[in-house]
């Protein structure tokens, strides 16, 4: 990013002067932040046990693969299209999955997708331990059951059916007020919801992106671009427990296509991390060049208000890019300030920030 100079001080983004040496990737997409691990983790997946096209142990390869940490399998109660081949059992994907969960280091998580019209629509259970208790003709008992065994329940595509179907109703209402809805998903696979983006923010709902994934993945290792929709977990330790807390605690960012949606005290630590600037150094005396290398599986896209119009800024995954800043005489400092726009805090509104830059004696 380049800055231009005011007398007071105050630096606003330009734009990119040189892409510059790309990184090999890394085991892992993001890096941590600050007190917590930053898992990736996919809360909705299908089997052959719905109406999935795998066998359960087939989602463990993939998340491997994909180097996931955490998933969880959430066949549907209601819908079983396989039932005169594989009999109605709703315990056994995760009986079959979890003994290569753990030899591969895998997360999994035992759960299932309460699948009623719209409204109220679809919603998946996590931390079941009985999941048969879940199958009841009303649906706000299926929604009680799991709560009772310390699930924590979340609103899935709430559009699928269209937004007006997919309205904030009173049966949303009961569940908020008795504290049995604890999340939503503000995107699937892919599709964005901003207005369950909205929700979450305005009733502290834990915020999820999941890939409800029906047939095999046959994605290649991740790009920035090209990825299953997961959330992003903060948690204390990689652990089953651990990953309740957080989500129960709402510390969570969905990563949707090129972008991360969540909240400011969870995306700006992340950014902070991601970002790394190299010491400034002046290439002549009236211009200071910066180094700065995106640590992360996203395209960093900046944008600020320079003097001539908005400009923007692209700092690909895991590559680093060359900005020069230009000085005034005797300027021994710049700041510059900047909105992340891929990194919603809020539907269409990027995280903004501000880094002030020593300027190195000549």
């Amino acid at each position: 990013m380049t800055a231009k100079r005011t007398r007071g001080g105050v630096f606003l983004l330009l734009g990119l002067i040189v892409l510059d040496v790309a990184f090999s990737f890394p085991e892992r997409y993001f890096p941590n932040i600050p007190g917590y691990q930053t898992l990736v983790c996919d809360f909705h997946t299908h089997t052959v046990f719905s109406d999935g096209l795998v066998w359960p142990t087939v989602r463990i390869h993939e998340a491997v693969r994909e180097k996931l940490d955490v998933i969880a399998i959430t066949d549907h109660i209601e819908y079983q299209p396989y039932r005169q081949d594989i009999p109605t059992n709703h315990g056994r994907p995760y009986q079959i999955a979890q003994p290569v969960a753990q030899e591969k280091g895998i997360l999994l998580i035992q759960g299932a997708e309460i699948t009623r019209d719209t409204p109220p629509g679809h919603y998946n259970a996590l931390f079941l331990t009985d999941i048969a208790r879940l199958e009841t003709e009303l649906f706000l008992d299926a929604i009680r059951n799991a709560n009772t065994q310390q699930g924590f329940v979340f609103w899935n595509h709430h559009t699928w059916h269209g937004a007006e179907r997919g309205q904030w109703e009173d049966v949303q209402t009961q569940m908020y007020d008795k504290g049995w809805l604890h999340g939503m998903e503000v995107a699937n696979s892919g599709e964005y919801y901003p207005q369950a983006h909205q929700w979450c923010l305005e009733k502290k709902l834990a915020m999820l992106g999941n890939s409800d994934i029906h047939d095999p993945s046959y994605f290649s290792p991740f790009s920035a671009h090209q990825h299953r929709t997961v959330t992003l977990v903060f948690a204390a330790e990689k652990s089953v427990s651990a990953v309740k807390q957080a989500l129960v605690e709402g510390r969570t960012a969905v990563w949707y296509k090129n972008q991360l949606i969540g909240r400011k005290e969870f995306l700006l630590p992340l950014f902070e991390e991601c970002v790394k600037v190299d010491e400034p150094r002046l290439t002549d005396k009236n211009t200071l060049a910066l180094m700065i290398r995106n640590n992360a599986m996203i395209d960093l896209e900046f944008e600020a208000a320079g003097l001539n119009g908005p400009i923007t800024l692209t700092v690909p995954a895991f590559s680093a890019a060359t900005t020069e800043i230009p000085l005034a005489p005797q300027q021994d400092s710049v700041t510059v300030n900047y909105e992340v726009k891929n990194f919603l805090v809020q539907p269409e509104q990027g995280l903004t920030g501000q880094a002030t830059f020593s300027v190195p004696l000549p």
